[in-house]
């Protein structure tokens, strides 16, 4: 997953909107996703620890973590009851398996299990993905400052703000959290919730780098909710992101190999609260 990686995934993304824009108009997507109804807003603990659980059939990292016929709507249900505060599902078809499907099924299904919002998790390059997310359901998107050029990042995070999503920005070392900050300048006023993470694996060899996560978070701002992103697989992990500064853990792999993932959460959550 090198730079290069992304910028293939950039450019299959482009494709992807380019293909979509010959079906639906920019128009019509946005008009459409503004008449939509309000998705569920992301609510945050007082306890101080949260979790983004995640859904994704496929991972580069590991290779496929669930068949094709998962029971997507039963899982988010699972995570909500567990206190799930969010539910990340992985849209993109090529390396992760997901797709819109994935993310419809769950909106719906975490509005049936009262409300906990769903989020599009993929690599975001134009804002009419955003409007189909929030066509599709979801709460919230997330963006990967390493990606994209910051106007376009600019122009995601706008158009996010105006559908009344949150937003997750994604960094990997200290010049993305430069970026970072001054997207949190320019767009922290607005009525969406920004949030800021950061993604302890390594870009060419997809493996978690210990410590990064522990040496970044002095560095990303006190005042926005600070998120930890992969490697993080036990309550152990959990207290540890806690007690060094994270507000919420996005947590997949770990969540999708279990065959008790519920029971897993919440005692990730039990963990992180109590080292706080």
């Amino acid at each position: 997953m090198s730079n290069d990686f992304l910028a293939g995934m950039a450019a299959s993304s482009h494709q992807r909107v380019a293909e979509a824009r010959q079906l639906h108009s920019d128009t019509e997507i946005w008009r459409w996703a503004e008449a939509a109804p309000q998705p569920p807003k992301l609510v945050l603990s007082p306890k101080k620890f949260d979790v983004i659980a995640e859904v994704k059939l496929r991972s580069p990292a590991v290779g496929v973590l669930r068949s094709g016929d998962e029971n997507i709507g039963a899982r988010v249900a699972g995570y909500a009851a567990a206190g799930a505060a969010a539910v990340s599902v992985l849209t993109e078809p090529e390396r992760f398996e997901g797709s819109l499907d994935h993310l419809e099924e769950a909106a719906r299904a975490l509005e049936a299990a009262g409300g906990v919002p769903a989020m599009r998790k993929d690599f975001l390059v134009h804002p009419y993905q955003v409007a189909e997310a929030r066509l599709a359901g979801a709460g919230g998107i997330l963006i990967i400052v390493r990606m994209l050029a910051r106007t376009e990042l600019d122009a995601l995070i706008k158009a996010a703000q105006q559908l009344g999503l949150f937003v997750l920005i994604e960094a990997f070392d200290t010049a993305d959290i430069a970026v970072a900050d001054e997207l949190l300048a320019a767009h922290g006023s607005g009525t969406s919730k920004l949030l800021l993470g950061i993604n302890s694996r390594d870009l060419t060899t997809l493996k978690v780098v210990p410590g990064r996560l522990e040496e970044l978070v002095d560095l990303l701002p006190t005042g926005v909710p600070r998120v930890a992103e992969s490697g993080v697989g036990t309550p152990e992990d959990a207290a540890r992101l806690a007690r060094a500064g994270y507000d919420l853990a996005l947590i997949g792999s770990a969540l999708m190999s279990t065959e008790d993932p519920a029971t897993l959460l919440s005692a990730m959550l039990v963990a992180g609260r109590g080292a706080k």
